[in-house]
């Protein structure tokens, strides 16, 4: 009976043993990693933008009347001072020339009350008539003068109503859509305009900016103010609705007082030349602001995974054994992310097949080639990327 329990023990301490040894034998994963170093970097940001013009001038009657004549057709270009519209004049000129009648009459009415004041001086200075003829008729100069005064504005208005009768263009630029047609009665409280006037020498687009990007904006130009950060600006391009780059650069403008409580966003404007009319009022695009940074670090967005709002990576630490890390992203390069916290220069992180890993993994790092091991390099300080206008580099 012994002798049975003394083999049971020996066979059982045997295969323990087997078992610790194959746990010992378990094959380590054989995973891509990079180095990760410092280097410089070119950022483009893009925005979605809303495009108009220098001028866009609502062209709407001041007077009621008939469209007598439409001068000019959609699209077309017109000069400042262009007649564009012409409205039935005949009650407004009869109305002037009404008011021009009656100043006349009260200019006369105001030479026979000077004639008559003139008159009475000698005669009051002989003793001939009493002083209260003389003031009577200075008063009523005073107010034949009036009436003469009262006459000429009733007359610049009716003057003013007849010129309103002919639209003309206040800027020069293209014609919109012209809803009325020749024989619609319009008036001037009506809520449609006749038709849009858009100078586009000089075109704007509008575009929104999140309150992160608004704060990275400030923190990577110089300036005391942001009118200042916003001159440090490199000039901005445009891609148009067909995905083609517009030929001419823009400049960022203003950027707005207030966010929107509504998107949490920041209005910023962006003015592009438009010499050539390529540019119509109310087309879209894209703005890209670039940026270049100094010193960056670039990590590829796929050796990163994205957990509740944060970003990690697998940092390969002593014994080929893993750490996982969170990142700060200052902006994207392309198909990498620049790290500004989180990792340093010299460090390695696993490349592929981070998924599954976990914390403390122990694995086989591999070169780009695919085969050689890396080694873990002594950590170095850590490296702040800076951000630079385009065509140069902040020392």
């Amino acid at each position: 009976m012994i002798p049975t329990l003394l083999g049971l023990c020996i066979t059982l301490l045997f295969s323990g043993c087997g078992a610790k040894s194959d746990e010992t034998r378990k094959p380590q994963p054989a995973l891509p990693v990079i180095i990760v170093n410092a280097t410089d970097a070119k950022v483009s940001t893009q925005y979605s933008a809303m495009l108009e013009g220098k001028v866009n001038v609502e062209i709407r009657p001041q007077v009621d009347g008939t469209l007598r004549s439409i001068n000019v057709d959609e699209g077309a270009f017109v000069k400042a001072g262009q007649p564009l519209f012409h409205i039935d004049d005949s009650v407004y000129r009869e109305q002037y020339n009404s008011a021009v009648a009656l100043q006349h009459a009260a200019e006369a009415t105001l030479v026979a009350a000077k004639l008559n004041e003139e008159k009475l001086v000698p005669l009051v200075q002989n003793n001939v008539v009493s002083d209260i003829q003389l003031k009577t008729a200075k008063a009523n100069t005073q107010t034949a003068q009036a009436a003469v005064e009262q006459s000429r504005a009733a007359a610049r208005s009716a003057k003013v109503n007849l010129d309103y009768t002919t639209l003309k263009a206040p800027v020069s630029g293209y014609i919109g859509k012209i809803p009325f047609r020749v024989g619609s009665l319009v008036s001037k409280n009506q809520s449609a305009w006749l038709t849009l006037l858009s100078d586009v020498s000089q075109v704007y687009a509008n575009f929104s900016m999140s309150e992160i990007d608004l704060i990275r904006f400030r923190e990577h130009y110089a300036g005391g103010t942001l009118q200042e950060k916003v001159r440090k600006v490199s000039p901005v391009s445009l891609i148009m609705a067909d995905g083609t780059l517009y030929p001419e650069k823009g400049s960022i403008g203003t950027i707005s007082g207030q966010f929107d409580p509504g998107t949490g966003s920041v209005r910023i404007r962006a003015a592009f030349p438009n010499s050539k009319a390529l540019i119509r009022a109310g087309s879209s695009g894209k703005v890209v602001i670039e940026s270049f940074y100094h010193n960056a670090l670039l990590v590829p967005q796929a050796a990163t995974v994205e957990l509740q709002d944060k970003i990690f990576v697998f940092v390969l630490g002593k014994g080929n054994s893993l750490r996982k890390q969170v990142i700060t992203v200052a902006g994207k390069s392309g198909s990498s992310y620049i790290v500004s916290e989180g990792i340093k220069a010299g460090e390695v992180i696993v490349t592929a097949g981070i998924d599954k890993l976990q914390e403390g993994t122990v694995i086989k790092p591999l070169t780009a080639a695919g085969a050689a091991p890396v080694k873990v390099a002594a950590q170095s300080a850590p490296v702040k990327a800076a951000v630079v206008p385009v065509g140069g580099v902040r020392k």
